[in-house]
């Protein structure tokens, strides 16, 4: 496999998988890991990653299930590096990559078709924070292309009755997430914030919901990233560098609805 100028291969650490990665294009960091952890996944059936960047999600997920997975990603490099990190893993019998655009691609690929969705959205609303970063960092980082709740809204509409849905976003954003949710009739049941150090406030919030759940929601212990001596905690380690594919709550997917 030939890299491109300004790319390099990265291990992700686990089951001997390596990522294509690029400065100029924003690569992944510790949310994407930790949503693939915490996201409730069957064993098999049909799975989509949305705003899937480099493809790291679906790749991470692949060590958990033997469902099949696609991934949909709008900037067409990120999508070409997804693709050759598919290939390169020879994970292509098992993993799609869509470049295509969240907002319309429930419209050619059906309502319903999926038993869970991953997404790692773009955090800030677009007309806030650095307005001077290259186009494929600000893709990223705002909602350039959709807003939260065309997220949601797509999410909604792609996964089945009973299915869920497992996001990662940032937790100022908690009370516009919970009214979309609602709105688009995906019932939180999962949630999760992530704190630098014990004595730090969250800064990320993993949530999951069930597409027609019944109202209940578990706000699970936080997950500290940090000890005091500035060491990765016990958990944190496990989620990265663990083995047999049962690294995050809800792996075995049997959360009731």
């Amino acid at each position: 496999m030939e890299l491109l100028p300004g790319e390099r291969l990265d291990d992700l650490m686990t089951k001997e998988l390596q990522i294509i990665q690029s400065r100029d294009v924003f690569s992944f960091s510790m949310d994407a890991v930790l949503l693939a952890r915490f996201a409730s996944i069957p064993p098999r059936g049909r799975v989509i990653d949305l705003c899937t960047g480099n493809g790291v999600i679906p790749m991470l997920l692949s060590t958990r299930t033997q469902a099949s997975i696609d991934a949909v990603e709008i900037q067409p490099r990120l999508a070409d590096m997804a693709r050759r990190s598919v290939a390169y893993n020879k994970l292509g019998d098992q993993i799609r990559i869509i470049e295509a655009d969240l907002r319309q691609y429930p419209k050619t690929a059906g309502n319903g078709i999926y038993d869970a969705v991953t997404v790692n959205p773009p955090y800030m609303p677009a007309q806030t924070g650095d307005q001077n970063e290259n186009e494929h960092y600000a893709i990223a980082r705002h909602e350039v292309h959709c807003t939260l709740d065309n997220v949601v809204e797509a999410c909604a509409r792609l996964v089945r009755t009973g299915g869920k849905v497992s996001m990662v976003h940032r937790p100022n954003r908690l009370m516009d997430i919970l009214e979309s949710f609602r709105r688009w009739k995906l019932e939180p049941k999962r949630i999760r914030f992530v704190h630098a150090h014990a004595e730090a406030e969250a800064n990320m919030l993993l949530i999951e919901a069930i597409r027609d759940g019944k109202p209940s929601v578990k706000l699970l212990p936080p997950l500290i990233v940090y000890t005091k001596e500035r060491q990765y905690t016990e958990e944190l380690m496990r989620l990265y560098y663990g083995s047999n594919g049962s690294w995050a709550a809800g792996a075995d997917g049997k959360e009731n609805e």
